[in-house]
């Protein structure tokens, strides 16, 4: 029996993971939409995406390390030097030197950045509905939980 044709295989379910139908795909113009849209929404107030998900880190835990952040967020260091050099120029974190190991950098909220909690949260709410609107909670927490086993999966 000779091998299946490419087409054979598309037809029985190669078309899948093909672009613009792959989930991957579809996934990664989710991201895109969502981050240009929460960029317009942010630039206002002179910060980006990546400035949200730090600030985020912190809210949750003041006085990280640098390191812990970079873990937390899957960043390389140089890439999130940068950010939280610009966040320092800002005034929404001011960085100092673990009292316990001098090479530990612990990264702290400023009163700047500690007020911004309440306020970017809902624009990004805001947003979230707009994305979701007509989505049943339940279909929305179902796909959360499919999206973080899928993380975990290949982390």
């Amino acid at each position: 029996m000779p091998a299946p044709s490419v087409e054979q295989k598309l037809s029985r379910g190669w078309q899948e993971v093909l672009a613009p139908h792959g989930m991957g795909y579809r996934i990664k113009l989710l991201s895109q939409l969502l981050a240009r849209k929460f960029q317009e929404r942010l630039e206002p107030h002179g910060l980006t995406p990546f400035h949200w998900v730090v600030l985020c880190c912190l809210w949750q835990e003041d006085g990280l390390a640098t390191s812990s952040i970079g873990d937390k967020l899957q960043q390389v260091g140089g890439t999130l030097t940068g950010v939280l050099d610009r966040m320092e120029q800002r005034g929404l974190v001011r960085r100092e030197r673990d009292t316990r190991d001098r090479r530990v950098w612990r990264i702290w909220l400023t009163d700047a950045g500690k007020e911004l909690k309440f306020v970017l949260p809902p624009i990004a709410e805001e947003l979230r509905e707009e994305a979701f609107q007509g989505i049943p909670d339940s279909q929305r927490q179902l796909l959360s939980e499919v999206l973080d086993l899928a993380i975990a999966n290949l982390s």
